[in-house]
């Protein structure tokens, strides 16, 4: 098999059935191409409705439901279709992960297929994300490093602009890129690649996962691209709630993640460091609202929040992401064809 493309729901199954018919004409593009859509948790009224619209389409001959329960999180969902195809008698070359909350545009995955055979070192890449206005989302992006953690927290002029290449996210490039990571939202992973470096890390749950398998793909010797020519429409957050631009309380598996995500990759000392540049930053920018009287824009007890979950709160051990669905034994997995 060429390709396999693993979708997961999570609480949007209108919007899975919209990305499917996205990819209905894109299935002939890519001989060899499969997808498998996972309904992570959220009941079995929305396995249904996305049972049957796979049935009404007529998309049984290259879609496959699995339904599961509890909510397993963005890694621990993605990886039971990604370790079930790799056990196949002919396992996918590639594996493409996206978000239930997108819409292919023509021929991105024939693109993204087409950049990976041509690029046999190339072990991760990414198209270009679109907002349903068209507007160019965030990706690629460069690692997480203390002096973008300082810059996140003070939000001051002068202070962005000399550290801009430490920026997290970088001015959109025109053209293919290497980059430090990409998006999970849409994100082509070899096959090779993974039987070396291993699958999603679901100590992670849901965030940080695609910082993290592209770091540990870089640091086995595998390039990580950028492929704008590959587009793709996302609207952003519609699973998690997470949004930028929304005030909504971070959940705690933010926080745990990113935790979890500094510690593995770079050690206490430097996730102290990290933690206390942010730390230190946002309180300043947090007086300098108040004392300007700027409108409140973070989410709620965000410093609170911050300082409870960095590893001067919350220690420093490397520790797993509490599942917070994770309340009873899991059922098992249930298929549809």
């Amino acid at each position: 098999m060429k390709l396999y493309v693993v979708i997961l729901c999570y609480r949007v199954p209108e919007l899975t059935i919209d990305c499917l018919r996205s990819l209905a004409p894109e299935i002939g593009r890519v001989p060899g191409m499969k997808v498998g859509v996972c309904e992570n948790g959220t009941g079995p009224e929305a396995a249904e409705m996305i049972r049957r619209a796979i049935e009404e389409n007529g998309w049984g001959p290259w879609c496959e439901l699995t339904a599961i329960s509890p909510n397993r999180g963005f890694c621990g969902g993605n990886n039971i279709l990604i370790r079930e195809a790799l056990e196949w008698a002919d396992p996918p070359e590639y594996v493409y992960l996206l978000n239930a909350d997108t819409i292919v545009q023509p021929r991105a995955l024939e693109i993204l297929v087409d950049f990976m055979d041509h690029h046999p070192r190339a072990g991760i890449a990414g198209g270009r994300f679109l907002s349903p206005e068209g507007e160019v989302q965030c990706s690629p992006f460069r690692f997480h490093s203390i002096a973008s953690e300082l810059d996140r927290g003070l939000r001051l002029g002068p202070v962005s602009r000399l550290l801009a290449r430490s920026a997290v996210v970088p001015p959109p490039p025109s053209s293919d890129c290497q980059a430090d990571w990409v998006s999970g939202a849409g994100m082509m992973l070899r096959r090779s690649m993974l039987d070396e470096i291993g699958l999603l890390d679901e100590g992670l749950y849901t965030y940080f996962d695609d910082a993290d398998i592209c770091m540990r793909a870089r640091r086995a010797g595998w390039e990580v691209w950028h492929v704008p020519e590959s587009r793709i429409v996302h609207l952003e957050g519609a699973s998690t709630g997470v949004v930028a631009r929304v005030q909504k309380r971070r959940p705690a598996y933010w926080f745990q993640a990113r935790r979890r995500y500094y510690l593995k990759h770079h050690g206490p000392f430097y996730a102290a460091a990290a933690d206390a540049a942010f730390l230190t930053g946002f309180a300043l920018w947090r007086l300098r609202r108040w004392a300007s009287r700027r409108p409140d824009t973070d989410p709620p007890h965000y410093l609170r929040d911050s300082f409870r979950h960095s590893v001067f709160g919350a220690g420093f051990q490397v520790e797993e992401v509490q599942n917070p669905a994770l309340v009873e034994q899991p059922l098992p997995a249930e298929t549809f064809a």
